[in-house]
């Protein structure tokens, strides 16, 4: 008898929680859509699919236009394992990018990147 009793209100309390999970959610959807949170949000990750330049590559792993590809392989190991101990994974993965990103111009331009 008091098992079918918790269960009867283990059943009305979860039905209860979830329509006012659902309502919350919907609530939350209207105030970003009034406030452009969400079309903001969709521009950021537009804007993050994007390619990265070649001039931001060098901007994040600090080298110059006239740098050789061996200067770029030094840099690039330096700093993806100094933010692989005590950084973070998103700027690692942010000089990682730039290092292909940088491959890929000097294999356009003829120079070696063996």
């Amino acid at each position: 008898m008091a098992a079918k009793l918790i269960a009867n209100l283990l059943i009305m309390g979860s039905g209860i929680l979830g329509r006012a999970v659902f309502q919350a959610y919907r609530k939350a959807l209207e105030n970003a859509n009034k406030t452009g949170v969400a079309q903001e949000t969709i521009q950021n990750i537009r804007r993050a699919g994007r390619a990265m330049t070649e001039q931001e590559a060098r901007q994040i792993l600090g080298l110059s236009e006239n740098a050789s590809w061996e200067e770029v392989l030094q840099r690039y190991d330096t700093l993806f394992e100094r933010n692989g101990k005590m950084g973070s994974f998103y700027l690692q993965s942010k000089v990682h990018r730039a290092k292909e990103c940088l491959e890929a111009a000097y294999q356009k331009s003829g120079e070696g990147t063996q």
